[in-house]
C-alpha cells in the first residue's frame, strides 16, 4: 500500500467488533469500556473490540455478544481464524478501563473499568497472547485509533477537568 493509498475508516460503537486487513483504521472511544487490540505483524491483520462488561451475567444463551470481553475476544479470534489468521503470531494491546466519576465513593459499580480490564488481561493470558502495550485505569475517556497496516495504535486521554494531549 503506497503511503498516499487512502484507508477505509470504521468507527466502533460499544459492542461492536471487527476484523480487518491492512487497508483499515478502526477508532472508537472508551470510558469504562476496554477496547481490545490484535494484530498479526505479518498478516498485516487485525482485530478490535469496544466492550461494555467483563462477562455476561448467568443464564446467558444465544449468540455470542461482543458487549462483553470474553464473547468479543471469542468472536474476534473467529473472525481470525476464518480470515487465515495464525492466532499464535498475534499480539495484543489494552485500552480503556478509566474511572469516568473522579471523586465517587468506591462501589461495585464504580470499579467496573478496573475490572473490566482485568478480566481482558486474564482473557488474553489464558490465549497465550502476549500483550505488548496497554493503557488502562486512570480518568476520564479516551479516544483510540488502530491503524491496522502498521499496528500502531494512538491513544487521545480526556481526563476530566484536565487539560486535552495526545498521548
Amino acid at each position: 500500500m503506497t503511503a498516499k493509498a487512502r484507508k477505509t475508516e470504521v468507527f466502533l460503537n460499544p459492542g461492536d467488533w471487527f476484523v480487518g486487513s491492512a487497508g483499515y483504521r478502526v477508532r472508537t472511544v472508551l470510558g469504562s469500556c476496554i477496547a481490545m487490540v490484535l494484530w498479526h505483524p505479518a498478516e498485516r491483520t487485525g482485530a478490535m473490540s469496544h466492550c461494555l462488561l467483563a462477562r455476561r451475567g448467568t443464564g446467558a444463551n444465544g449468540e455470542a455478544d461482543g458487549r462483553y470481553c470474553d464473547e468479543a475476544l471469542a468472536l474476534m479470534l473467529d473472525g481470525l481464524g476464518k480470515a487465515g489468521v495464525p492466532i499464535a503470531g498475534c499480539q495484543a494491546k489494552l485500552f480503556g478501563g478509566g474511572k469516568m466519576f473522579p471523586g465517587q465513593v468506591v462501589t461495585g459499580m464504580s470499579e467496573i473499568g478496573r475490572n473490566n480490564g482485568e478480566v481482558a488481561r486474564a482473557l488474553l493470558r489464558e490465549q497465550r497472547i502476549p500483550i505488548v502495550a496497554e493503557s488502562l485505569f486512570g480518568f476520564g475517556h479516551r479516544m483510540i485509533v488502530f491503524d491496522i497496516d502498521s499496528g500502531d495504535v494512538w491513544q487521545r486521554q480526556v481526563d476530566q477537568g484536565v487539560e486535552e494531549s495526545w498521548a
